[in-house]
């Protein structure tokens, strides 16, 4: 038996009570099809139905489970694109040898052989992963303080700046965690006969520049990531409430969990080609300053100029594009397999629907 605990036009949340057996009372659960039938009929209900889910939405256990889905979701689709990555920089940082992507593809295998282009992987593969622990978990933890203190409908009328500021804030602090291994990662991938490995570069790195080494290409990280993760966030969320209103043919709660998934790749591609444009001039600062000594990011910006800050575009397009599409499907698609809560887009509070300017 459904019993509703709220009335219409108030913001009291859904109280479900499904009765039967297997609820608190030691019984043996229902059949697999019982539940399957009880759960279409509460569809659009389902998310905020705690138990239905491993754990509840906000909880601790909730956070540190997204922030488990940004590990796998970076760190996979990261480490896949290490060759492509490898000659993006190595044309930022050597213009003149690698003067498109097809040609340093060419040139890199043929001076180098296959195994050349997985060069910095296991740096991508660590770094990425912690960025991603920090920039998903920090997200949803700043997204849901960040709602609190502006109240419900602050909170969906400013929604775009809502999502704007808890994606820079979990950035900054997962720009820290991912800076020694970027660092890593771009010497040995643009200083030949530097170091082949992870465990060869960084302890020469440390002895030959300190501390200061891993931590030096963090104020152009920020300003490569920073921009970057607010459009990556801010545009996901954005349109994909634009293709469930627009462009899908029926509700959010009526696709199957492949569907659901197929629009969250569609959102995560038209984020990614906007992430990669703000964000390239400072990638390519990033590139040659952790390439060169003694550099500054200033010094880098000028001798590059507007020209030399754009090199690479189009490999950090395809690049950036199929990266945050492949890393939003695959952190959905961790929150489907542990059970996690998947809350729909926003919708506009009842007490702003009442005021006749909305209606």
């Amino acid at each position: 038996m459904l019993q509703a605990g709220c009335q219409l036009g108030t913001s009291a949340p859904l109280r479900l009570d499904l009765g039967g057996p297997g609820e608190g009372d030691g019984s043996t659960p229902p059949p697999p099809e019982h539940r399957f039938r009880r759960r279409a009929i509460m569809a659009p209900a389902l998310w905020s139905k705690e138990e239905d889910y491993s754990c509840q939405y906000g909880s601790p256990t909730y956070l540190a489970l997204c922030g488990l889905g940004g590990i796998v979701s970076c760190g996979l689709t990261h480490t896949a694109v290490v060759p492509l990555d490898l000659v993006k920089c190595r044309m930022q940082a050597e213009p003149s040898r690698y003067r498109s992507l097809m040609q340093g593809f060419s040139l890199t295998v043929k001076e180098e052989g296959m195994r050349g282009l997985a060069k910095g992987w296991a740096p991508t593969c660590w770094g990425y992963s912690m960025q991603g622990l920090c920039k998903f978990g920090l997200y949803e933890v700043f997204k849901l303080r960040y709602a609190e203190l502006l109240g419900p409908e602050r909170a969906y009328l400013y929604r775009t700046s809502l999502y704007l500021a808890a994606s820079a804030t979990a950035e900054f602090f997962a720009d820290i965690a991912l800076s020694p291994m970027e660092a890593v990662k771009v010497r040995i991938q643009t200083q030949k006969g530097y170091a082949n490995t992870l465990r060869e570069a960084a302890p020469k790195m440390y002895q030959e520049e300190g501390l200061w080494a891993f931590y030096k290409g963090v104020t152009p990280l920020w300003m490569r990531q920073i921009p970057y993760t607010m459009m990556k966030f801010a545009c996901f969320e954005r349109t994909l409430e634009a293709l469930y209103a627009h462009v899908v043919p029926k509700p959010r709660s009526e696709c199957t969990k492949m569907e659901q998934l197929g629009v969250t790749f569609v959102a995560g591609y038209i984020a990614g080609v906007f992430c990669a444009v703000v964000s390239h001039p400072a990638d390519s600062v990033v590139s040659v300053l952790n390439k060169e000594k003694g550099s500054s990011a200033l010094d880098i910006l000028k001798r590059l100029g507007f020209r030399g800050v754009w090199k690479g575009l189009f490999a950090r397009i395809l690049m950036i594009g199929t990266l945050t599409a492949l890393q939003w499907f695959i952190y959905d698609s961790v929150k489907v397999y542990l059970r996690m809560p998947r809350p729909p887009p926003p919708e506009m509070p009842e007490s702003l629907k009442k005021h006749s300017f909305f209606n």
